[in-house]
């Protein structure tokens, strides 16, 4: 395994998902393409600013009843790319079960360090707490969701010193977080060839940005892979629970049938326990837990 992680031959059949998906274009012309009529007839207040960063906007589909849980969507891309108007697909079903929802930009590697982007997130998580109230959400109930490089950023969020971000904010706006696909370990991405000279990783930089390698947080985590996802993206997935135990990650489990894209096309599916997981998570309605796979 040693010999395994430091091969980068190896790590690029692990972590380059789009390789290990051939039709990954189709899917993300069928995100597009679904977010496009989401953002037609759904209700949203587009490229809303939360900071003052050209990249720092985001889209605000209201909740439909004031006091609504507040669901944040962080897309994934590995911090280098995709966009927020590529995932409003997620929004619907979200709202249709009693969401307020919010989709962010950030800016992108390597024009902007991970470090950056999650600095951008906790401004995201600012401003929600400071407005949620004008478009129906409830400020003191704040649930992250993030997929790929957005489960990374979600995962973060739990463990931000939030003092630091603003005097206005609470000790942990959040009340919990759900990251899909999330990658937990950056340490294997500095030997990827593919993504090492947009992500600019040190050793330094992987300590500060690997949520494995935090204390546990006190707000749970929910961790979801695709079942066929690569064997590292389900290490990934199982490392954050081994990471932090049981009572802190009370899900962690995989999608049957799923890869690292299509697994997220059951967040948006209300009939798939994935996205009852999320309204679970909530408030809207039970926290199920289950062994992982």
């Amino acid at each position: 395994m040693v010999t395994k992680a430091l091969d980068p031959a190896w790590l690029e059949v692990q972590y380059n998902n789009r390789a290990r998906i051939p039709d990954h274009p189709a899917i993300f012309e069928r995100w597009r393409e679904a977010s496009a009529f989401t953002r037609s007839r759904q209700p949203c207040l587009l490229d809303v600013a939360y900071g003052d960063g050209p990249a720092e906007t985001m889209d605000v589909f209201p909740a439909v009843s004031p006091g609504a849980p507040v669901i944040v969507f962080i897309h994934g891309g590995y911090w280098r790319s995709l966009d927020k108007a590529d995932h409003s697909f997620v929004a619907p079903a979200l709202v249709a079960a009693g969401a307020m929802v919010v989709v962010p930009n950030y800016g992108l590697c390597p024009s902007v360090s991970i470090e950056d982007i999650a600095l951008q997130m906790t401004r995201v998580i600012a401003w929600v707490h400071r407005h949620a109230r004008e478009h129906g959400g409830d400020a003191s109930n704040i649930t992250v969701v993030g997929h790929s490089a957005g489960g990374q950023l979600a995962a973060m969020l739990l463990c931000c010193r939030w003092d630091l971000v603003g005097t206005d904010l609470p000790a942990q706006p959040l009340r919990g977080a759900l990251s899909i696909s999330g990658v937990h370990d950056l340490s294997p991405l500095r030997f990827t060839p593919s993504l090492q000279a947009d992500l600019r990783l040190t050793p330094r930089s992987v300590k500060r940005l690997s949520p494995a390698f935090f204390p546990a947080p006190a707000r749970p985590l929910l961790a979801v892979a695709g079942g066929l996802e690569s064997d590292e993206f389900l290490r990934q997935n199982r490392l954050i629970r081994d990471a932090w135990g049981d009572a802190t990650v009370p899900v962690c489990e995989t999608v049957d049938g799923a890869n690292h894209l299509t697994v997220l096309n059951s967040l948006a599916d209300p009939t798939h326990r994935l996205h009852h997981l999320a309204l679970g998570l909530a408030g809207l309605g039970p926290l199920a837990t289950r062994s992982e796979d």
